[in-house]
């Protein structure tokens, strides 16, 4: 149960920060700025990782398990309650920060800015590098070693720098589901569900071809089977 609720604690954290910082770039005319948003989604992964990455592996998005669970590092039955952890987490981000900021319309939803057939194609790479990184500093299903959050924390900045005008970059379903259920922004939400899904998966057969065994082992993590 620990590592359930360490999922919504996490995944709480990265909706309140993160879109807590586009709310309050938006309210307080672009003093976080375009770099300053983007880098708090990754300051509150890197944070998250180094918290929690010992209870739950510390995945904070639903697209991430299933990265795992593609790669054979995560046991079928425990991808429902870890999904079902890091929705809630960032449903209630999302009414906690509508109760605090009531005044703005989307609450860092994630709407793209670009066509939807480019929208979709730019997630899934996105999510695609993030699991092609995760895979690559973590031991089965946990992100180990004093450099795993730094790691990870620093592609979802770089990519939140590069992607966000466009997409939002959202790489991560839940992150996207809490803000847009709560504001009712919900015309393109099947971007952010579906590419992220897609880009995770690409990303195990990437790494297994680079790495090796040392990449994707068949046997499962045996800190989930306990």
């Amino acid at each position: 149960m620990n590592r359930y609720i360490a999922e919504g604690i996490g995944t709480f954290a990265l909706v309140f920060t993160g879109c807590g910082a586009i709310i309050v770039n938006d309210t307080y005319n672009g003093m976080l700025g375009h770099v300053g948003v983007s880098l708090s989604f990754g300051l509150v992964v890197m944070a998250m990782i180094y918290s929690v990455g010992n209870i739950s592996g510390a995945h904070i998005n639903p697209a991430v398990t299933l990265g795992f669970l593609f790669a054979g590092r995560l046991e079928r039955k425990v991808v429902l309650p870890y999904i079902s952890s890091q929705v809630l987490g960032a449903v209630l981000a999302a009414i906690v920060l509508r109760l605090l900021l009531p005044g703005h319309e989307t609450l860092g939803a994630t709407i793209p800015t670009i066509s939807m057939v480019r929208s979709f194609l730019i997630e899934v790479l996105l999510s695609f590098l993030l699991m092609f990184v995760i895979l690559n500093v973590s031991t089965g299903h946990m992100e180990k070693g004093i450099m795993a959050g730094v790691a990870v924390g620093g592609i979802v900045a770089l990519e939140a720098l590069m992607g966000g005008p466009m997409t939002g970059a959202s790489m991560n379903p839940a992150r996207s589901l809490g803000p847009a259920l709560i504001s009712g922004k919900l015309n393109h939400i099947w971007i952010y569900v579906v590419a992220p899904i897609v880009g995770t998966f690409l990303a195990h057969p990437t790494c297994r071809w680079i790495q090796g065994n040392e990449c994707c082992s068949s046997k499962r993590d045996p800190e989930i089977e306990a």
